[in-house]
């Protein structure tokens, strides 16, 4: 496969020039800049004509839903595999709140062994504690050993401190990461909706700021102390980005994600009692989505993941009431371009960084993913910055319709998907 004359944008090797990509296989191997140049043995291959557009390498999504097993009327391995190739995500990481939940071999292998017909790459984590009981931690080792890729205790915290300390220990010693989900469950009172004008227009209780960011400091400090990588999911507070500043210049190893919804939109934003504005954390003020875009912009904020949470549609339709959670993998890369790179906040190359490159870097897989080397996985994403279009939920690869985006014209589409060296999307089909 030859991809020619797009322009290749690899924060890896300090790439952002027109050039072809030559695939053998399923890896990458050349990369050749400047306008395509025909040469023998070309006129054999499949050749993508990327002309006007930005090749990436595939996105890194380190935090999805995929709610399997046991809740595949929302989504299943497949249909989520799908829309994540739809989106330019050529691996996702699978969060552990499945029923039931991923704290054994058993279910991690039946997700191993259906992921390996997947059109894209899916990485499973494993559940910290057993049910996510927080009572006994799972078998950290032996679920390391049989693939888990990370550990979280996804949808709540670890609330009680010292088995968290024991945990941040053993999975430290596993040299693997632990991904937190930062929420203090007693200060959530039952909230439902950023605590703020919206939320008493409503009259659903609230969930303070403080909610995220007391959890996320007891973290920091809580893995630094055992030496552990910590990654800190969906942040969506002033306070979380500040607290990671302070971690960064400790030298602490501690990286953070922020999803396109907590940057793109305000509860001021919300329209009505919808179900489909509501998520965990909540969509927060308009001075919390500044500090997080500045966050994103000066390297504070390490990465950009969806947290892709499809739900049934009639869940959906309880308002407030309703189950915490929207879909995102079909919509990230088109917003991220929209909201950051098109007005000049972030340049396309930290898009690349935030959504490919360093997310690999988190995991321990930029090797042979987030990058365009030669010799990486062919995973490649080939996105169209002129394409307008507007969100149709119908349209979706996802069983999830339960998306805030609905109707919004956005700027930038992807329209190939490479996976080990196979099309996996393409727009017109």
């Amino acid at each position: 496969m030859i991809i020619k004359n797009g322009i290749i944008v690899d924060p890896s090797e300090g790439l952002e020039e027109i050039g072809t990509i030559y695939i053998r296989g399923d890896r990458i191997s050349r990369v050749v800049p400047g306008e395509y140049a025909a040469s023998a043995g070309d006129e054999n291959e499949e050749v993508i004509d990327a002309a006007g557009c930005y090749v990436m390498p595939g996105l890194i999504d380190l935090h999805v839903h995929l709610r399997d097993p046991g809740q595949t009327y929302k989504e299943d391995i497949m249909t989520g595999a799908a829309a994540a190739a739809a989106g330019g995500v050529t691996t996702v990481l699978a969060m552990p709140n499945t029923s039931p939940t991923v704290d054994s071999i058993e279910t991690l292998r039946y997700i191993r062994e259906k992921a390996a017909s997947a059109p894209i790459r899916v990485e499973q984590l494993s559940a910290i504690t057993v049910g996510e009981n927080n009572e006994t931690l799972v078998d950290i080792p032996a679920m390391k050993a049989a693939g888990a890729v990370a550990f979280s205790e996804d949808g709540k915290s670890v609330m009680d401190t010292l088995l968290f300390r024991e945990a941040l220990k053993r999975i430290a010693a596993e040299n693997a990461v632990v991904m937190s989900h930062c929420e203090d469950k007693d200060l959530v009172a039952g909230g439902v909706i950023n605590a703020g004008p919206k939320q008493q227009e409503l009259g659903y209780p609230g969930i303070t700021n403080a909610v995220e960011d007391v959890i996320a400091a007891r973290d920091i400090f809580m893995a630094a102390e055992q030496g552990a990588q910590l990654h800190l999911c969906h942040c969506s507070t002033k306070g979380t980005v500040e607290l990671m500043r302070m971690a960064k210049r400790l030298g602490y190893r501690v990286t953070a994600e922020v999803c396109p919804h907590h940057f793109t939109l305000t509860d001021a934003d919300i329209p009505g009692d919808l179900g489909n504005w509501k998520m965990n954390p909540p969509l927060r003020s308009e001075e919390d989505v500044k500090a997080l875009i500045e966050g994103l912009r000066d390297g504070t904020m390490d990465a950009i993941s969806t947290d892709h949470a499809p739900h049934g549609a009639e869940e959906k339709q309880k308002g407030f009431k309703s189950p915490f959670g929207i879909v995102g993998l079909e919509t990230s890369a088109a917003l991220t371009f929209t909201a950051l790179v098109a007005p000049g906040l972030i340049t396309i190359s930290r898009m690349a960084e935030l959504m490919s490159a360093k997310p690999a870097e988190i995991i321990h897989m930029n090797d042979e993913r987030g990058t365009l080397r030669a010799g990486a996985l062919a995973d490649v994403m080939i996105f169209d910055p002129n394409i307008v279009w507007t969100v149709d939920p119908e349209q979706f690869r996802s069983r999830g319709r339960n998306t805030p985006y609905a109707g919004k014209t956005l700027v930038g589409r992807v329209t190939t998907t490479v996976c080990g060296g196979k099309i996996v999307f393409r727009l017109d089909q």
